[in-house]
């Protein structure tokens, strides 16, 4: 009901708005600011000789926008932003006349918020006001009420929602109460049937700006900017700024080679989103590998606070992950032999090994026997050069090294001179894609994604005893040309450091529509990688993952994003890749390895003493806590296995010594590798040992502990001899303080007797019995005092003999200082 009176109220405040809208048509931009000018600006177009010429994406949401135009004489260019993309604008804006001209000024259209909007109209009206809440704004307002009984004209008094029972029905009705000029008070229930209207021309005219203004806030507002210049003639105007913009996204495809000695090819893809408004036409486009720090800052608005907004971390899931990169690389060998074309052995040919990008790590002389090798080799991808008289120089190229393993290279070296070169690729089995079998169908390795995607084979296989045939499917394209053209292809951006971030800058123009995006291939190289099995037991499964252990040679950094793997030409898996250096070494993994089965047990061995040390007064134990974890690998497929066992560290605890050394090491964990062959199960066990430290008092020692220390074997016979030797003198200490106190307790038994006698001879004073008794008590008075004086020389002596006893102690614990294990 209120709904319908309001509608009525705004279909008048509509008829009496009208006679002025005539004068607001000639209204501009800088001379007024109500909804009617601003919607003036949005609908005028905006000049389009300043187009986009340069696009700049970064990683943390903004981009850098570059616009570039002729203008001519003292001219003024405009540009439209959003709201929203105004704040960035005036943060960033940079504007150069590029032919002598210069920057009169720049203004744009200036909006407050809503709310304080609304406060201007002085009618006390929110931007959510319901039927109540605005009759209650009215109050005083002159009103004519028409009804089905004749019109009341009147100032509003009151507003009141009363409730009514009628036929057994309750009901809600608004009771309006209004004061007539005459002074009459009347109460009118407003009906749908009820008309009212405001009697009062400047009122009716605020109700209007007020629905215009909650009209004009649903409307998508645009800010046009506007740059005066001054000069002569034609310039070139320069302009730019940064907007938020959607995250540019990364996805790469690892294609694995088929035919053995080739290596993986990464293609590396970027996804656009063009959606600020505007088309890119003909644009450079560059992608920042970065997240340079922005923020922000309302200043178009400063009235009010935008904070900066910051996503929500989307739930970790199981599958896919990421793994963590190495603190210290497994370091490598290369080694090899240097033969002719007979197979016979070169001595005294020069090896020299280079890096990936020409930089040399060190050379060689081959042996007698022609055999050279270099040590200590880090993680990364390598070229070898061999040379000799009388030979063509041989270069190796495709060397991947590291992770721990020793890697063999013999090269074969063709007459000639050495003006001459022959090049050749490195054999890289660590990628075998044509060995794998599953069940005795080549090709089909496990988690390699054969046999997905609807391609089959004609044949048979074997289940249960059965044999199934498989129908053939139509012949597929010979492999060698989707390798051909994988390899032909090139990508269409060239990647430059820029300090800490790294940008992909497009080869050529692009054009991308408003509202649309693009997928850009950004990146084209072959790496090293390595397939391997990563289990680690916090993941909870039996089975490992099939993972690759990719080395980025491309020169490039490689932006972190989601990675698809495609094996014999089929999609093989997907994960996740963390940004990647170049000469960087990093695991991926894809799927799961169904082939391969780890279970890992742990038990503790009895704590034992293993070192003892005796300085400073104390005797140190350190015992050693030890563990052993056993893994248990099983290979049930038909091909070997390279496993990647991943060992937390935890603190305190060290790996035995005598445990292989890890392929890889990182913050929180060692990598182990283990080759278990097709059928077989291997066991690997890791021996950790955690020292705790146990210490005691030199002076504290006694014999029962000692014989305790000899029963539990934590001590050594040369500990045992020195504790003995405190032990005797700290008794012998002991032996001449007791003699001390001996004395100590018979003198003071005789200085209690002596108390005695002396009470006694006072008690004698007149009886008869005094003389006799005086002479003998005094003759005992007499022996005790003699004996007192022997007492207390002999206290003396002991006392002064323990004393120097105590001293030969304390020096012996103080001096002795032993350090044995046990």
């Amino acid at each position: 009901m209120g709904v319908l009176v309001f509608a009525v109220i705004a279909v008048n405040v509509m008829a009496a708005q009208q006679s002025g809208s005539a004068s607001r048509e000639n209204r501009t931009v800088r001379s007024d600011s109500t909804p009617a000018a601003q919607a003036e600006v949005a609908t005028r177009p905006a000049d389009n000789n300043l187009p986009v010429r340069r696009v700049v994406l970064y990683k943390s949401g903004v981009g850098f926008f570059e616009h570039q135009g002729q203008i001519q004489g003292n001219q003024t260019v405009s540009i439209d932003f959003t709201n929203g993309q105004l704040d960035d604008v005036l943060q960033s804006l940079t504007l150069l006349d590029l032919n002598g001209g210069r920057i009169a000024g720049v203004d744009y259209n200036s909006e407050a918020p809503l709310s304080q909007r609304l406060g201007t109209l002085d009618l006390p009206l929110g931007e959510k006001t319901d039927i109540a809440q605005f009759y209650g704004a009215l109050r005083g307002v002159r009103l004519q009420i028409k009804g089905s009984s004749g019109a009341i004209t009147g100032r509003l008094l009151s507003m009141e929602r009363k409730t009514r029972v009628s036929g057994g029905t309750t009901l809600e009705v608004d009771l309006a109460t209004v004061v007539s000029d005459s002074g009459e008070v009347r109460t009118v229930e407003i009906t749908p049937a009820v008309s009212v209207q405001v009697a009062e021309r400047d009122v009716s005219q605020k109700i209007g700006q007020y629905l215009s203004l909650l009209s004009s806030a649903r409307e998508q507002e645009l800010r046009r900017l506007n740059v005066a210049t001054l000069g002569t003639g034609n310039r070139q105007l320069y302009l730019s700024y940064i907007s938020e913009v959607p995250v540019w996204k990364t996805t790469y495809r690892i294609v694995l080679p088929s035919r053995t000695g080739d290596q993986p090819l990464l293609q590396g893809w970027a996804i656009v989103d063009n959606t600020i408004g505007e088309d890119w036409n003909n644009v450079e486009l560059s992608l920042v590998a970065g997240a340079p720090q922005s923020f922000i800052q309302p200043l178009s608005q400063p009235y009010y606070v935008h904070r900066p907004v910051v996503a929500l971390t989307a739930s970790a899931q199981t599958s896919p992950q990421t793994h963590e990169g190495a603190m210290f690389g497994g370091s490598a060998g290369l080694s090899g032999t240097v033969l002719d074309q007979t197979g016979g052995t070169i001595a005294g040919a020069r090896v020299t090994l280079n890096s990936a990008t020409g930089a040399s790590f060190g050379s060689t002389s081959t042996d007698a026997l022609g055999r050279y090798s270099f040590g200590d080799v880090p993680a990364g991808d390598y070229m070898l050069r061999v040379e000799s008289m009388g030979f063509q120089t041989e270069y190796v190229r495709g060397l991947s090294a590291g992770g721990g393993r020793q890697v063999a290279q013999n090269v074969t070296l063709q007459a000639g001179t050495q003006t001459q070169t022959v090049t050749v690729t490195a054999t890289a089995p660590s990628v075998d894609t044509e060995e794998a079998e599953l069940g005795g169908v080549r090709g089909a390795n496990v988690g390699s994604g054969a046999e997905l995607g609807g391609r089959g084979t004609a044949g048979g296989l074997l289940a249960n005893g059965r044999r199934f045939v498989l129908q053939a499917l139509p012949p597929p394209a010979p492999p060698a040309q989707i390798s051909q053209a994988l390899h032909q292809m090139e990508s269409a951006a060239d990647g430059t450091d820029l300090g800490d971030l790294f940008q992909y800058k497009l080869k050529d123009r692009v054009t991308i529509h408003k509202n649309e995006s693009a997928l850009v291939p950004i990146l084209q190289a072959h790496m090293g990688a390595e397939k391997v099995s990563l289990w680690n037991a916090s993941e909870g499964l039996a089975r490992p993952l099939r993972a690759l252990w990719i080395t980025n040679s491309s020169g490039l950094t490689l932006d972190g994003g989601s990675f698809s793997v495609l094996e014999d030409e089929t999609f093989a898996g997907e994960g996740l890749m963390e940004p990647i250096k170049p000469g960087e070494k990093r695991l991926v993994s894809y799927a799961v390895d169904l082939g391969v089965r780890v279970d890992k047990k742990t038990e503790g061995a009895p704590q034992r003493v293993t070192r003892v040390r005796i300085t400073h007064g104390e005797m140190i134990q350190t015992s050693e806590m030890r563990q052993k974890t056993l893994y248990t690998i099983r290979n049930d497929d038909t091909s070997a296995r390279d496993v990647l066992i991943e060992h937390p560290l935890r603190q305190g605890w060290s790996i035995s010594a005598s445990n292989s050394k890890p392929a890889e090491a990182t913050a929180s964990l060692d990598r182990f590798r283990v080759n278990v062959d097709s059928k077989q199960t291997e066991m690997f066990e890791i021996t950790e040992s955690q020292p705790i430290d146990t210490r005691f008092a030199l002076t504290n020692v006694t014999s029962d502990q000692i014989t305790v220390f000899i029963q539990q074997k934590s001590i050594t016979p040369e500990v045992e001899a020195a504790l003995r030797r405190i032990v005797q003198q700290k008794e012998q200490v002991d032996s001449l303080n007791d003699e001390v106190s001996r004395r100590d307790d018979e003198t003071e038994k005789i200085f209690d007797d002596q108390q005695r006698l002396r009470e006694n001879l006072k008690a004698l004073k007149g009886s008869q019995e005094e003389r006799s008794l005086t002479q003998r008590y005094t003759q005992q008075l007499a022996a005790q005092e003699t004996r007192l004086e022997t007492l207390k020389r002999e206290s003396a002596d002991f006392q002064a003999k323990s004393e120097q006893a105590q001293k030969e102690l304390d020096d012996l614990i103080q001096n002795l200082d032993l350090d044995e294990t046990i």
